[in-house]
């Protein structure tokens, strides 16, 4: 079970952390990461980290502002936003998937989400 807090409202230009906590034994087998969905929107693929936070890779909307982590020990993966603007406005739900390479389309399991918005 995935479950993801931190959100709420933000000024744009400001920052903003995510986490998402993990239930059970297995979570340092998984490579984690972050959609999200925009009211209106389809889906959309933020962030992953592999399995021991060794690699890890952005959409190109988010890239250079927005950092994935995760702390095994902890069974939580996070996702630090900077220089947040009015377009990631959004439902952000974390996810976790035995295929990191192909994490865009292949998970295996999916937490509720967390709100958050930027206001401009």
């Amino acid at each position: 079970q995935l479950q993801a807090s931190g959100g709420g409202l933000v000024q744009a230009g400001g920052s903003l952390r995510l986490s998402c906590a993990a239930s059970g034994r297995t979570f340092s087998r998984y490579a984690m990461g972050w959609f999200r969905q925009a009211p209106g929107e389809e889906r959309e693929f933020v962030a992953a980290i592999s399995w021991n936070g060794g690699s890890t890779y952005y959409a190109g909307s988010v890239k250079g502002r927005f950092t994935i982590s995760r702390d095994n020990a902890k069974s939580t993966v996070y996702l630090q936003m900077d220089s947040l603007s009015p377009e990631d406005t959004a439902v952000y739900h974390c996810a976790a998937s035995n295929d990191y390479v192909n994490f865009r389309r292949v998970t295996d399991y999916w937490g509720q989400g967390t709100q958050f918005t930027v206001s401009s």
